[in-house]
């Protein structure tokens, strides 16, 4: 019986203890909790007061304006041309009349290559330019001329090197010279080279005879002829480029290196495919090496071969290479062919290469290898120099015929 009470006196003391500890437990908790939080934000006051919040200004004026276009008539028609290609708009635009109104002159041409009468009233002294100026701008816009000779299959066995030589109707002693020497096709080092010709129309209003069936006889010959139904004029030779690219395009894609140049140059062709051979793989898909002009601008006098007019372009040039030779892979003239799509034709043949070339984000590099604006006057006869020199401008073809003749000897030493 006593132990029966004293269990039963034990229960409710028992039963009063547990609310108690419970109790304890809680407030522990809270202040373990408390505790926390306030290191947290302690840690957080301390680092910002190391690392302030900058202050944000807040500009006062309007950062955003509609552009306006260029007073220039190639500099507003390149804007014309950055609007449709910009990948940040409608790339289904297709028409003129969908441009905004700053940019849409509400011309539409049934006829691709008609006169461009734009350049009449749009450039405000059009009738105070070079007529050869004036025949330009008329027919600027214009991309597309048929070919009257074409080689279709000179570059089926897929050329190491490509040989591209501008050249006109009446040069056909300097063509020959160059078939002689460096523009010699076959092989070379093992190399596969191929050479072509690329000329337009002599027209009697340049002062050309007309040597039409004595170019076809060349062309049966030596079969390295490429002839469009243009003009060919000095302010032409950029057409005369894109035409190329278009047809590199279509008949020769798979040539591995291109080396562009005039007909009066002299070029070191094993050198080249020596250097070509030595080419980090990584350097081939953009190379593009020549004699490079940085911080020019275009010529304002009008008894300059290469004078532009404010009214036609304002700005600076970007580098390019001199017309006169450059070396560049054939990847790289692929791209150069769609970028030439989205550039407005400029007159100067080279600068417009490197305004594409810019469209593409590349700058050409330049080589101590490439000479078009010729050598010291000391060393022109010294036949090292030329060894070691992969384009030389400018030589006569009895000069090429000579300098060839003598740096491909193996018993001329140099030192």
């Amino acid at each position: 019986m006593k132990q029966e009470l004293s269990q039963a006196m034990l229960q409710p003391i028992r039963g009063a203890a547990m609310p108690v500890s419970s109790k304890k437990i809680r407030i522990i908790c809270a202040l373990m909790a408390f505790n926390i939080i306030s290191c947290i934000f302690l840690k957080l006051s301390l680092f910002s007061r190391q690392n302030p919040t900058p202050n944000i200004g807040i500009p006062t004026a309007r950062f955003w304006r509609k552009d306006l276009t260029s007073k220039s008539f190639w500099n507003r028609e390149q804007e014309r041309l950055d609007f449709i290609h910009n990948p940040n708009l409608n790339s289904s635009m297709s028409s003129l009349t969908e441009l905004p109104d700053w940019l849409n002159d509400n011309v539409l041409r049934s006829d691709p290559c008609a006169p461009d009468l734009r350049v009449l009233w749009q450039i405000m002294d059009y009738n105070l330019l070079p007529k050869l100026f004036q025949d330009f701008l008329l027919y600027a816009h214009c991309k597309s001329y048929p070919m009257l000779i074409n080689q279709p299959a000179i570059c089926e066995d897929y050329p190491f090197l490509l040989l591209v030589v501008k050249t006109l109707m009446p040069h056909f002693e300097r063509r020959q010279a160059i078939r002689e020497t460096w523009g010699q096709v076959g092989a070379i080092a093992n190399k596969t080279v191929v050479t072509v010709f690329l000329l337009g129309n002599a027209m009697a209003e340049d002062n050309h005879p007309n040597l039409t069936a004595l170019l076809r006889l060349e062309a049966d010959i030596h079969r390295d002829i490429l002839q469009w139904d243009y003009r060919d004029t000095f302010f032409n030779l950029t057409l005369k480029d894109i035409l190329f690219l278009d047809w590199f395009r279509s008949f020769c894609p798979k040539a591995q290196f291109i080396l562009k140049g005039d007909d009066d140059v002299f070029v070191n062709t094993p050198r080249i495919i020596d250097f070509l051979d030595q080419l980090a793989p990584r350097m081939v898909p953009d190379l593009f090496i020549g004699d490079v002009i940085t911080n020019a601008g275009p010529h304002r006098d009008k008894n300059l071969k290469y004078f532009v007019p404010k009214s036609y372009f304002v700005g600076s040039y970007p580098p390019y290479a001199g017309g006169g030779g450059f070396l560049y892979s054939g990847q790289l003239a692929l791209k150069l062919y769609e970028e030439s799509k989205k550039v407005v034709v400029y007159p100067i043949d080279d600068v417009y290469t490197g305004m594409c070339l810019k469209k593409l984000g590349l700058v050409p590099e330049k080589h101590l290898g490439f000479r078009t604006f010729d050598i010291i006057t000391k060393y022109k006869d010294n036949l090292c120099i030329y060894r070691s020199l992969m384009v030389v401008h400018s030589r006569m073809p009895q000069e090429i015929k000579q300098i060839w003749t003598r740096i491909v000897q193996p018993e001329l030493e140099c030192h």
